[in-house]
């Protein structure tokens, strides 16, 4: 009876894992588009800053249940900052490595929610100032840390044929310019990006 009982528990163990299973799709894929950034400054008396126009560019991997799908991706993004300021004017060039893990709320016709962490990597990049005619060129590690933190909020569109749409802000939440009397500094990146999605498995 124990026997008969083990058996059938495992067969309908084997069903349910064959139906969840079947739920699930998986895709790898390509995406990029263009980079609207900009720093959040909290003490930026006689400066303006503006938005900087970069590009990004990488992979995703995605694992939809149904409604809800989890997004990681590996992204290289151009952000940083253009500012102006009483005696010249300046640019921040930063390269980013940034990993959002995104996770896609699903409602009609494709059309997704999304939200999630991000942190990200500095890989290069510079700092360019000009004053009084004399410009100047640092490497950006010199002032700035090599990780950042934020959050991921969007809204994107899956659409026939793995095609995908995306447009998402990410907010920065962690202070990445190095030194305890320095303003506090924080990546703002609005971007837009095309995708598509190579392999595709399940429904």
């Amino acid at each position: 009876m124990k026997k008969l009982l083990s058996a059938a528990l495992f067969i309908i163990g084997l069903g349910f894992a064959h139906t969840t299973l079947a739920q699930v799709q998986f895709a790898l894929g390509v995406k990029g588009g263009p980079n609207f950034a900009n720093l959040d400054v909290s003490s930026s008396v006689g400066e303006n800053y503006k938005n900087r126009t970069g590009f990004h560019g990488g992979a995703f991997a995605l694992f939809k249940f149904t409604k809800v799908g989890v997004q990681p991706e590996l992204i290289f993004s151009k952000q940083g900052s253009n500012v102006q300021f009483n005696s010249g004017d300046g640019e921040a060039n930063f390269d980013y490595i940034n990993i959002p893990i995104i996770l896609k709320l699903y409602t009609v016709a494709g059309i997704n929610l999304q939200a999630g962490p991000q942190f990200g990597f500095l890989s290069g990049g510079e700092v360019k100032q000009t004053i009084s005619g004399i410009t100047s060129v640092q490497d950006a590690k010199d002032f700035y840390k090599g990780s950042d933190f934020g959050l991921a909020l969007g809204l994107g569109w899956d659409l026939p044929f793995g095609l995908t749409l995306d447009a998402r802000y990410n907010l920065g939440l962690s202070k990445i310019n190095e030194g305890s009397n320095a303003p506090e500094s924080k990546n703002q990146v609005f971007q837009v990006s095309a995708g598509f999605k190579i392999i595709k498995l399940g429904k």
